[in-house]
């Protein structure tokens, strides 16, 4: 496969390495132990053209590659991995969605400013007792007239608390051995849908997330999202893509986690020699550095496929679940190499691996990617 990058390409990621460096790396730490809303990287992320990196420029988006999305949100996610996966949410898990399954009226009207930066979408599948298992999913979507009534809560949705629109997925028949889910777009300040405050979570504190309500909460059929009865056909090609933005947000991570403990390794000294010279830190430093690489490969891998039209949900489970794990392990290797300093919120490692171990769990935990690829090759 070939991973020669055009010159498009090139420009997006060296554009995002410089923004995020410049930017966002400085602000990473405040917005962590704040955790504030990066409100001003947010807009400026828009102003750049990140929030809608492969939707089509007539449509409001950068019209660039999966891969160019992917590069970007390795960038991104290395500077701050909370900035990473709210620009995540609204590429992957928002704007890809309706362009794919959206009405001509709601690309006008709802992808295109969410794309440009203007809006902010966010997704919701998430129940507080209904996770990947969308069977026992309790949301739901009664007919009413010309449109619906929703009714139901949707947990840890990120970008929730800022989003304009959601996009919802609800039970819309029961009748049949499987229940089968509809897709909705859902305006903030529609009445009946209400929001908690925010969670407060172990890591990317400046990605908000939050319990969504709706309480007879009435949707028009112009907001229907694909076919009815198609929302898991909906969910699940979304899932495919949205991995490999997890899974590019899991190398920034584990890139800056390599980064700040080599030089770190470089400037500690220990027996009159820096730490980096002696074998249990090289290694360390090595086994760190071909896991990153080896994550990177099967991220591009899945990331090439989906541009090329292909089926790629065995690579995109492959590349978020071996990512994931290798952001883990190479922050927790991070956090050893810096020692009693890498347990201390004045250096970066420690926050790195609390970022990390987010990954391995939203958009699908390692035990179902783990589902996905063993029932895909199981299939042949």
């Amino acid at each position: 496969m070939d991973f020669d990058l055009s010159e498009e390409e090139r420009l997006i990621r060296d554009t995002a390495r410089d923004f995020a460096q410049k930017e966002i790396a400085p602000k990473a730490s405040e917005i962590d132990k704040s955790g504030r809303w990066p409100a001003e990287i947010v807009s400026k992320m828009g102003e750049l053209g990140f929030m809608g990196v492969a939707i089509p420029e007539d449509l409001g988006g950068g019209g660039m590659t999966t891969l160019a999305y992917a590069l970007a949100m390795e960038e991104i996610s290395a500077g701050c991995a909370s900035c990473g996966v709210i620009m995540s949410v609204n590429n992957s898990l928002f704007c890809d969605p309706v362009y794919k399954f959206g009405t001509p009226e709601q690309k006008r009207d709802v992808l295109t400013p969410t794309a440009q930066g203007k809006l902010l979408g966010c997704f919701g599948l998430t129940e507080p007792m209904s996770g990947s298992d969308a069977q026992t999913m309790a949301t739901n979507a009664v007919k009413s007239g010309d449109g619906w009534v929703l009714n139901g809560a949707k947990n840890w949705i990120t970008n929730g608390p800022h989003a304009d629109h959601i996009i919802v997925f609800a039970v819309t028949d029961r009748s049949g051995p499987k229940i089968k889910h509809t897709a909705f777009l859902v305006k903030k300040g529609t009445p009946g849908y209400t929001q908690n405050a925010h969670d407060h979570k172990l890591g990317i504190h400046g990605a908000h997330s939050c319990t969504v309500f709706f309480e007879n909460c009435q949707v028009s059929d112009a907001m229907r999202v694909g076919g009815v009865g198609d929302g898991f056909k909906v969910a699940m090609a979304t899932l495919d893509g949205g991995r490999i933005g997890i899974a590019s947000q899991a190398l920034g991570i584990s890139r800056a986690a390599l980064e700040a403990a080599t030089a770190y390794s470089k400037e500690r000294k220990s027996f009159g020699v820096p730490i980096a010279q002696h074998q249990a830190i090289s290694f360390m430093i090595a086994d760190m550095a071909t896991e990153l690489d080896a994550a990177r490969l099967l991220t591009w891998r899945a990331a090439k496929l989906k541009d090329a039209g292909v089926r790629h949900s065995t690579e995109s489970a492959q590349a978020k679940l071996y990512a994931s794990e290798a952001a883990t392990r190479i922050s927790h290797k991070a956090l050893q190499i810096f020692g009693g300093y890498g347990y201390s919120t004045e250096y970066p490692a420690e926050r790195h691996y609390r970022d990390a171990r987010i990954t391995e769990i939203y958009e699908g935990t390692s035990e179902i990617q783990r589902i996905v690829i063993a029932a895909n090759l199981l299939k042949g």
